[in-house]
């Protein structure tokens, strides 16, 4: 079985569910883990689906990097009896300058019942 690409388990038992077939993420470090994912394995649909009308692109891409790997470095509320929280998480990725991280703070919200994602910025530009 193929690892998760967030470096959370088994995709299948990751993931998967919430990316390929819409299961609703239980917290909001849970959804940021699954639209990493998304990123990581060519899923838009899942991203488009899981952003805040207000806050979303008319288009979302998933390609031009290669996702290298997830550490989330901060978590804060967004648990399953919250309605909003952030997750700050530090991405690696190989693109056409050579390997790089991004580091976010993303902000999310339960909408609906279901948590989306606002917005992120750069912690380190604060």
């Amino acid at each position: 079985m193929p690892a998760c690409p967030c470096g959370g388990g088994e995709y299948s038992a990751c993931c998967g569910p919430l990316v390929e077939d819409g299961v609703p993420a239980r917290t909001a470090e849970q959804l940021m883990r699954s639209r990493y994912t998304a990123f990581a394995t060519g899923h838009p649909d899942h991203l488009w689906r899981t952003w805040h009308p207000r806050y979303r692109p008319k288009n979302v891409e998933t390609g031009g990097v290669t996702w290298l790997g997830l550490s989330v470095l901060e978590v804060v509320a967004g648990e399953e009896d919250d309605d909003d929280g952030v997750v700050e998480f530090e991405a690696r990725f190989s693109g056409p300058d050579g390997v790089e991280n991004m580091r976010e703070r993303s902000e999310f919200r339960r909408r609906g019942g279901r948590w989306v994602y606002l917005e992120g910025t750069d912690p380190r530009e604060d």
